[in-house]
């Protein structure tokens, strides 16, 4: 059965999954329970430029989700909560993983507050192109950064083509919450396109700047998913200051959890210029492959960074052998890690070209 639930649909975007699955538990005094998610085996061969091939493999990605959902006086009311057994995603030999929260909403009617998604993530994942990716939305859009793509507290009021969002900052002194403004338009036959606006305090107290500890720093975002049948295509770009811990890129190069990087040697906020490009055709009603390439460039960078441009070109086909069970492989290619040292297994990401094979069950 499809998933009619919206926030359930959004959670299975980041699945990259053109297709979602629920089990419909039933009503229980006035109120709809569902239950959803997927197993999945994934492994990564990794050839980086620098250091051993290795080979590692992992279920933990495997979620679940629980959605319940009822009217009352008019007004429709939604709970969705979802983890999954990503742990800390620190230790290399352990087998065994914690549950982890990834999702943990109420919507009234138009409003949705709780851990999920942030609004740069609604600004890009549905216009992109699929990937198995796990890490991110992908390199070269305003949310590549998986680290921040599920703040601790999110507001979004979403109406049919505009989205409002306030989320916690990632700059823990600011003054005020990051925000993202979007509009989305859709026409008729099929084609989608959408432009946001991002605005955030960025800390400025690592820098020898004479200024205040924080700055303002704003970005424009734009994106567009074409339909022609069996064929899509996907285009992106972004630019603008205070972008690089949810890019994934700035000064000192791939940035994690920490504004650090959207500042110069000069104190001054570095501007960010990111773009996508992809391509997806459905081969047959089992087997569809895509086509990717991203890049984020800071227009200065440290002394220490070989390159002012992060960028990842993947290529994967996709199998359904059933409905609801799928095989993948995906090939990647990037000239620069992003993900941090601590990072382990299936979940790296670094210089060098990766192969990844995967085994999808929905439910």
């Amino acid at each position: 059965m499809l998933i009619k639930n919206k926030v359930a649909q959004a959670v299975i975007v980041a699945s990259l999954s053109s297709q979602g699955f629920a089990v419909e538990l039933g009503d229980f005094n006035g109120t709809q329970f569902s239950v959803g998610g997927y197993l999945k085996a994934e492994g990564v061969f990794s050839n980086p430029d620098e250091g051993s091939s290795t080979f590692d493999g992992s279920a933990r990605q495997s979620r679940v989700n629980f959605t319940a959902s009822r009217t009352v006086e008019d007004h429709k009311i939604r709970g969705f909560i979802e983890a999954d057994f990503w742990d800390n995603n620190t230790t290399a030999t352990d087998s065994t993983y914690a549950y982890r929260l990834r999702h943990a909403t109420i919507t009234v009617d138009n409003l949705t507050v709780g851990q999920t998604w942030n609004g740069q993530f609604f600004a890009n994942a549905p216009f992109d192109t699929e990937m198995i990716n796990l890490w991110g939305l992908g390199i070269g859009t305003i949310a590549g950064n998986g680290a921040v793509v599920r703040p601790d507290l999110v507001v979004h009021y979403a109406t049919k083509d505009f989205r409002l969002t306030f989320q916690d900052p990632v700059y823990s002194d600011a003054s005020y919450p990051d925000m993202v403004a979007a509009f989305t338009h859709r026409t008729e036959s099929g084609h989608a396109f959408n432009i946001a606006v991002t605005g955030r305090d960025v800390d400025m107290t690592p820098s020898d700047t004479t200024d205040n500890d924080s700055k303002f720093g704003a970005a424009l975002s734009l994106a567009a998913k074409l339909n022609f049948g069996d064929t899509s295509l996907s285009l992106s770009g972004f630019t603008g200051k205070g972008a690089g811990v949810y890019a994934g890129w700035g000064y000192l190069g791939a940035t994690g959890a920490s504004g650090v990087t959207e500042v110069d040697g000069q104190g001054d906020l570095v501007t960010l210029t990111g773009f996508t490009a992809g391509i997806g055709h459905k081969l047959s009603e089992k087997v569809r492959v895509n086509l990717r390439y991203g890049q984020v460039t800071s227009d200065e960078v440290s002394s220490t960074l070989t390159d002012d441009t992060l960028k990842l070109t993947l290529a994967n086909v996709i199998y359904t052998y059933v409905p609801g069970l799928e095989f993948g492989l995906e090939l990647r290619d990037q000239n620069m890690p992003n993900r941090p040292s601590s990072a382990v297994g299936t979940s790296s990401r670094p210089a060098g070209q990766q192969v990844e094979v995967m085994a999808m069950y929905k439910f």
